[in-house]
């Protein structure tokens, strides 16, 4: 278990140190999910490509749809 002590900044910025944005894959631009689980802060990689392949059951068009849904319900819980 990798473990950091960081720093709240103005805004609530926090950077992630160098070596969990490495061993993780977080380059700028990456999207995290952020939740909180029993007090706790827990930060994930979205990847929305993995989720795109485990939809497409059905057609092309049903996978961007889905997509978009869950785009459009990403953004709208940061309002």
């Amino acid at each position: 278990m990798e473990k950091a002590i960081i720093k709240v900044h103005k805004r609530g910025i926090i950077v992630i140190p160098k070596r969990i944005r490495e061993m993780l894959s977080i380059d700028e631009g990456t999207l995290l999910e952020l939740r909180i689980e029993n007090g706790k802060i827990l930060l994930e990689p979205l990847d929305l490509w993995g989720r795109m392949w485990k939809c497409c059951q059905g057609s092309a068009e049903e996978a961007e749809e889905e997509l978009s849904r869950e785009e459009e319900n990403f953004w709208a819980k940061r309002e």
